[in-house]
């Protein structure tokens, strides 16, 4: 008993050192084996504690759950791994399989397809069940020597054939094939009465939990892929902390073409043209990450004049809270100094001409936003002039902001929120249809996938103006955008920040955009009295609204009634 015991204890414990360190991320085969293994383990326990043929019997039933599903589990991770796809159909239908064997094992009292007989008998105090097998149970045998076969010529090609799979994952993914063979076939080749294997799986769970935490690794590479492909011009390399190599982008292996070539796991030091950058870059940032950065010039042999220029930035790759390496960002800065290398021969007119194009250029792209806010705003038929009327009510309250010395706002934040006003609800362009044109109140439900336009439309404020040289006004507009719906005293969305906590900007908006939607009429709804707006608008004074602003707000009132009113001459 010691000796199952042992085994279920081992197994617990390792699946719950999985759960601690699980990632979203984690292949659900993986997940499925640290589910079965410890119930499997279970089933070893109660068999040979059994005092009934019955209680042996279910026991038995819950060692096959492990012995019928593992396999298919184990291979299905390995496939996954070696990134072989598996057609669901396929997959579905060897899953029925398994399946279907289970319940003739679970049915063995009824049938004698598993099993031709059974009886039960006590050695030394452990329940043993003697057994003639039947016919299925030489096609479990065949089913279990078809998924190790299975498993081994994926790794097999994969370690010869695919360059970007790691050849430590191959090497470690081996081991539980191996161990689980001993554990099916061990005891039965020796006619031991323990069987081997409840340990077989455990040593299993220790192999998949060194891979699950080496697979983080990867997978960060991978998210980091899916992010930087959106912007081609620039490259990343992933390395560890042994100079190994993880990953990288297109870009790089085209920036970088030693990638190319390079396996994964492979030491950059032992390339002699990389060692001459990714190394060199590496070691400059451990000998002060703050001055990190390098230039690298890339020429064309062909054409000398032809020439790409990268800004090299390296940082710490982190998992988790753990520093596991370096990552490497090259930066695509060739037009940029292009065009300073151009401006540097300019003459003073031609300054002037550079001057009268750029004010042209910054009027286009502001037109541009303020006509994708008009057509974001077009979709909502709640919502008409919304964005003029709060973009104007911005502006009055600015204009009272400047002539309070407390507050002590300079002429440029003035000037970047009233053009960021504009774009505050450009989430709501990934907002349903059936929900931004419902014409009434909202349910529970569809209020909810409204609140995400907030965070949604930060994040579009970002990649609009991702590139531009005003960092400052960029800020101030996704702060606008995303936190215009917070409240001061927290019960706001999507962040549920509060106070001083919420960005000033964000803050002005709020009122500006609250007053609107008081004093305008809507489908659901006729629009307030100024009377009844005003009360409102002062009784969210320190709940709503930042108490700070009342005195600005009483002050630009009669203005901001003047303008809606001036609305409906």
């Amino acid at each position: 008993m010691y000796f199952y015991n042992v085994a279920f204890l081992l197994a617990l414990f390792l699946s719950m050192l999985y759960v601690m360190h699980y990632e979203k991320h984690f292949d659900v085969c993986i997940t499925a084996i640290f589910l079965l293994i410890p119930i499997s383990n279970l089933g070893f326990i109660i068999r040979a504690s059994s005092e009934t043929l019955s209680q042996a019997m279910l026991a038995n039933s819950i060692i096959y759950m492990g012995g019928c599903f593992l396999p298919f589990f184990l291979t299905f991770s390995i496939l996954s791994l070696c990134e072989f796809k598996v057609r669901p159909f396929l997959r579905t239908s060897i899953l029925f399989v398994n399946s279907l064997l289970f319940f003739f094992i679970l049915t063995t009292d009824t049938n004698h397809l598993f099993y031709s007989s059974v009886s039960f008998v006590k050695e030394d105090g452990i329940s043993v069940l003697e057994k003639t097998y039947g016919p299925l149970h030489t096609v479990y045998y065949v089913l279990i020597i078809l998924y190790m076969l299975a498993a081994f010529i994926a790794l097999i090609y994969s370690f010869f054939k695919r360059q970007h799979v790691s050849r430590i994952m191959l090497i470690l993914l081996v081991l539980p094939e191996v161990f689980t063979m001993i554990g099916f076939f061990g005891s039965k080749f020796h006619g031991l009465t323990l069987e081997l294997t409840p340990y077989a799986f455990v040593f299993a769970q220790i192999v998949y939990l060194i891979i699950s935490s080496r697979m983080m690794l990867y997978k960060t590479s991978d998210m980091a892929v899916e992010t930087l492909l959106e912007n081609g011009e620039n490259a990343f390399v992933l390395i560890d902390k042994k100079y190994r190599y993880l990953g990288s982008n297109n870009t790089a292996r085209h920036v970088l073409k030693e990638l190319d070539e390079l396996p994964i796991d492979r030491r950059l030091d032992k390339n002699e043209p990389l060692k001459k950058t990714l190394i060199h870059w590496i070691k400059c940032f451990e000998e002060d990450p703050k001055n990190g950065d390098n230039m690298y010039i890339q020429k064309n042999p062909e054409n000398p004049e032809d020439y790409h220029v990268y800004n090299i930035r390296v940082d710490n790759l982190i998992v988790g809270k753990k520093d596991v390496g370096y990552q490497v960002f090259l930066f695509d800065d060739t037009e940029d100094v292009k065009y300073i290398k151009l401006l540097n021969n300019y003459n003073f007119e031609l300054e002037g001409e550079v001057e009268k194009k750029t004010k042209r250029i910054v009027e286009m792209h502001d037109n541009l936003i303020l006509s994708m806010a008009t057509m974001v705003e077009s979709r909502d038929n709640s919502t008409g002039g919304h964005i003029k009327r709060t973009s104007e009510g911005v502006k009055i309250l600015i204009e009272e902001l400047k002539k309070d010395p407390k507050f002590q706002i300079t002429d440029e934040f003035c000037r970047n929120i009233i053009k960021a006003a504009p774009m505050h609800d450009l989430g709501k362009i990934a907002v349903d249809d059936a929900i931004l044109r419902k014409p009434g109140r909202f349910t529970p439900e569809e209020f909810e996938e409204m609140k995400k336009h907030a965070k949604e439309g930060a994040r579009i404020v970002h990649e609009i103006l991702k590139d531009t040289d005003d960092q400052d006004f960029r800020i101030l507009a996704e702060n606008v955008a995303h936190y215009h719906h917070e409240r001061f005293d927290g019960s706001g969305y999507p962040e549920g920040i509060k106070g001083e906590e919420i960005p000033f900007e964000a803050r002005i908006m709020a009122i500006a955009d609250v007053y609107d939607a008081l004093v305008s009429k809507r489908v659901y709804k006729e629009s307030m009295s100024f009377e009844e707006a005003d009360k409102i608008i002062m009784d969210g004074m320190g709940t709503h609204f930042d108490p700070q602003l009342k005195e600005i707000y009483i002050a630009a009132r009669p203005k901001l009634e003047a303008y809606y009113k001036s609305l409906d001459e």
